[in-house]
């Protein structure tokens, strides 16, 4: 059988959604808004395909560079140089911090 490299690879647990979560998400985490300087958290939800980063992102937490249609940039330190990272995801992968 042939390996698979695909783009979801490896995420049986961290894309999957709890019992009682599966489904839709509700619509309020699709119209949140956020200004730019605002730091967020990237939590993927794995029901929306449109606007999610990359796996390797999830869990982290950056700031809010601008917008960019419905999409927002988002940029996080990565890596062990902790470089400077500019992602374009959409509101509904993203929580604000409190």
């Amino acid at each position: 059988m042939p390996h698979s490299h695909g783009e979801r690879r490896n995420t049986r647990k961290k894309l999957s959604k709890k019992k009682r979560e599966r489904g839709l998400s509700p619509i309020s985490r699709a119209i949140q808004s956020f200004e730019p300087g605002e730091k967020v958290h990237i939590h993927i939800d794995p029901s929306i395909h449109r606007g999610m980063p990359h796996h390797r992102f999830h869990g982290k937490t950056g700031e809010v560079k601008g917008a960019r249609g419905r999409a927002y940039i988002v940029e996080i330190s990565d890596g062990p140089r902790q470089r400077k990272k500019e992602l374009f995801i959409r509101a509904e992968h993203l929580s604000p911090q409190r």
